[in-house]
């Protein structure tokens, strides 16, 4: 009986598991867990930061062109 089958995973799964640790380890080259995690996360704060820019660059220039369509007081 194999190894995987006696925890009851997929041989595919186990193998993606020790693979995972020896690049964690670095005992395989690749990118360690942590620092794709460090990744996924500055990457989903990068777009979440473009997509309020985007709203603020929208609003300012909605409220720019308000202001030139407003009435000129003397």
């Amino acid at each position: 009986m194999s190894v995987a089958q006696k925890i009851g995973c997929a041989p595919a799964t186990l193998n993606d598991w020790i693979k995972k640790t020896e690049v964690d380890t670095g005992k395989r080259a690749g990118v360690p867990t942590d620092l794709a995690e460090k990744m996924k996360a500055l990457e989903r704060e990068n777009r979440e930061l473009r997509q309020a820019n985007e709203i603020l660059r929208k609003a300012s220039a909605y409220f720019a062109q308000a202001e030139f369509d407003r009435p000129f007081k003397r």
